[in-house]
C-alpha cells in the first residue's frame, strides 16, 4: 500500500532546475532511503513534502489526499512527523517535557507560560519515551544527554502525532557506528510495527545498505534509479555519477561495515 505517492515533481531557482519530474512511492512499513551527492536535490525535495517550499509543478498525496499547498503545520497535523540533520529539542527542558510540548502542539493547543507542563500528555509522553527506550531518562534536561539519546527523543516528538508518514534528514549525523545502527535499528522496527512510511536521507552507507528496503537516487534534480540496494549498487549510472568517478560501490566495504 502506498502511504505517500510522488508525481512529476518539480522546483526551480533563478532557473535552474533543483528538482526535475520526480516520481516516486513510499509504502506504509517500509523505510525508504533518498541518497545522491550534495547538490542533488534532496534537501528541495524533502522541504517540499513537509510544506516548506510549494512545488512548481507535480502531485504529494498522502493517504490519498494531495498536500501540495498546505502549510508544514498542516501537514503535521495530516499525519507526517519529522526529523532534523541537526536534532530540534529544547535543552533546557527535560526529556519528558520535550515529549509533552510535542504532544501539546498536535493537540492544537496554544502553550501556556503560566501553567506548567507536569500533568499535560504525561502517560503518552512515557509511553512514547518508552517506544524509543528513553523513559528511564525522561526526569533529565536534554542537554545532559549523549547526541544518540538526543536523537532518541526527537525520534519520540516526531512520533507523536502518530504519523503516517515520517521524513528522516540524515538521521544519524554526527553518531558514532554503534550509536547509528542503534538508532535505525530502533527505527525499523517501529516503523514495520506502527506500519508507517518512511523516507529518509543518509551519507552513512552502511546505514543505508544495512536498513533500507528499497533505494531512490537523485542526480543533479533528477531521478536516476530505484530498487532495492543491491539493484542500486550494481547499477552503472548510479556508480559513475553518485561518485563522480565512476568507481563502485564496493561490496566488501558494504559487507564490512554492516557486519
Amino acid at each position: 500500500m502506498s502511504m505517500l505517492s510522488v508525481r512529476h515533481l518539480s522546483k526551480r531557482f533563478a532557473g535552474v532546475a533543483a528538482v526535475s519530474d520526480v516520481s516516486f512511492d513510499v509504502h506504509a512499513g517500509e523505510l525508504l532511503a533518498l541518497i545522491g551527492p550534495n547538490g542533488a536535490g534532496k534537501s528541495t525535495c524533502f522541504n517540499m513534502l513537509n510544506g516548506q517550499l510549494r512545488p512548481d509543478s507535480g502531485e504529494i498525496v498522502l493517504d490519498g489526499v494531495n498536500v501540495v499547498g498546505r502549510s508544514p503545520r498542516q501537514i503535521w497535523a495530516h499525519g507526517v512527523g519529522r526529523t532534523f540533520q541537526i536534532a530540534a529539542t529544547f535543552g533546557s527542558l527535560t526529556v519528558l517535557e520535550n515529549v509533552q510540548l510535542a504532544l501539546h502542539s498536535h493537540g492544537s493547543n496554544v502553550f501556556d507560560a503560566w501553567h506548567p507542563m507536569s500533568g499535560t500528555h504525561a502517560d503518552e509522553a512515557l509511553a512514547l519515551l518508552a517506544q524509543v527506550r528513553m523513559r528511564e531518562h525522561a526526569s533529565r534536561p536534554c542537554s545532559e544527554l549523549s547526541y544518540g539519546d538526543v536523537k532518541r527523543v526527537e525520534l519520540a516528538m516526531a512520533l507523536s502525532n502518530r504519523p503516517k508518514l515520517l521524513l528522516m534528514d540524515e538521521p544519524t549525523a554526527g553518531m558514532g557506528p554503534t550509536e547509528r545502527n542503534e538508532l535505525i535499528a530502533l527505527t525499523k522496527s517501529l516503523v514495520v510495527e506502527q506500519k508507517i512510511g518512511a523516507l529518509f536521507t543518509e551519507h552513512s552507507m552502511d546505514v543505508v545498505f544495512g536498513y533500507a528496503d528499497r533505494m531512490i537516487v537523485l542526480a543533479r534534480g533528477k531521478l536516476i534509479a530505484a530498487g532495492d540496494p543491491q539493484t542500486v549498487r550494481a547499477d552503472p549510472q548510479v556508480q559513475e555519477v553518485y561518485f563522480g568517478t565512476g568507481n563502485t560501490f564496493s561490496a566488501d566495504a558494504i559487507e564490512e561495515a554492516t557486519a
